[in-house]
């Protein structure tokens, strides 16, 4: 974490021989004690916290991150450690160096003189270092190799080129813009889309609820029909049942259809011994059995048109179990504009 370098030198050392991996397995208990903790010190950060104080909050921070061991309480740390960041921030902005506020402007200026750009007297720096250098006119290059040895004792940055962008006055580069010509749209071409009105969606309503109704009948009429000698009595597979091998669209239909039954518990599907999917008719579940531990599970069967012509080719469908259905016409009502 950022705050890290904050602790001395001894608490640095002994944090890196502790283990921080990731522990889904924590202690609950002490996953509540850490992130309490971190609540109690972010409800006390707050505009008036003195400086003293958010240094101490990052130290106790730092000492209670070794018990991290999950994302949720990393994330109080970091939240506790921005919040004191930003607090921090705004007293540096607010600092006033002796009886007035930071003047940049004039700090320039006796960074100017210290480099020799025009004549002074006895100015002294707040190490007590006085420089009365017998500068030349201010036609006189800066001597930056000054200014560099002074700061070299107290940073050990390598300097950039960005570094000095700041101070100076930078020209706002303008944006190309480029006219794009108007696409003119032929009124002829526009029309106007087709309104779904509550009738169409009872409508559709309708005629899904016949359909699954027909399609439990069926089941139940060639699950009747099959032989109980056979292996998976009262079985079928469940592509010999969905599967149209004429149209794959109400293939999909056979699919969506089934799904209600089995969402209602009027049918189920299992593997059988050969890895096949088979459903069979079940009794319609109460809610004494949900309360005596049955549960309900959900699966996402992928149906395309690749898994619709393999399963013709694997299982040898010549027929449709489920008789095929008309088109249905789409009647268009309302005014088209050309």
């Amino acid at each position: 974490m950022a705050h890290k370098p904050i602790q001395n030198a001894q608490a640095s050392s002994s944090t890196q021989d502790v283990d921080m991996t990731y522990d889904p397995d924590q202690n609950p208990e002490e996953q509540r004690v850490v992130r309490q903790r971190y609540r109690d010190m972010y409800g006390k950060l707050g505009k008036d916290t003195p400086v003293d104080n958010l240094v101490q909050t990052v130290q106790k921070a730092d000492v209670l991150f070794e018990r991290v061991k999950g994302t949720a309480e990393a994330t109080l740390d970091s939240t506790v450690l921005l919040q004191a960041s930003s607090l921090g921030v705004q007293r540096a902005r607010a600092m006033k160096s002796g009886s007035g506020a930071f003047d940049i402007d004039d700090f320039i200026t006796k960074l100017v003189i210290f480099m020799g750009g025009r004549k002074t007297v006895d100015l002294a720096d707040n190490d007590g270092d006085s420089y009365n250098d017998d500068a030349e006119d201010d036609g006189a290059p800066l001597d930056w190799e000054k200014v560099g040895r002074k700061v070299l004792a107290k940073s050990h940055r390598v300097p950039v080129m960005d570094f000095m962008l700041g101070p100076l006055s930078i020209e706002q580069k303008k944006r190309n813009t480029v006219k794009r010509a108007k696409l003119e749209k032929n009124k002829a071409d526009e029309k106007k889309p087709q309104e779904i009105t509550e009738d169409d969606i009872t409508r559709s309503e309708n005629e899904t609820t016949k359909n699954v109704i027909v399609l439990e009948k069926l089941l139940e009429e060639i699950l009747n029909e099959s032989n109980p000698d056979e292996d998976d009595a009262g079985k079928i597979n469940l592509f010999k049942f969905i599967v149209n091998p004429n149209d794959f669209g109400q293939s999909v239909e056979n699919l969506f259809y089934l799904s209600f039954l089995i969402r209602d518990g009027k049918v189920a599907m299992e593997t059988n011994e050969k890895g096949e999917p088979v459903i069979f008719i079940t009794e319609q579940p109460t809610q004494e059995d949900y309360k005596e531990g049955l549960k309900k599970r959900q699966i996402v069967m992928e149906f395309d048109m690749t898994t619709w012509k393999r399963a013709i080719e694997v299982f040898n469908i010549t027929e449709s179990a489920i008789p095929q259905r008309p088109k249905q016409q789409t009647g268009i009502k309302g005014k088209w504009y050309g």
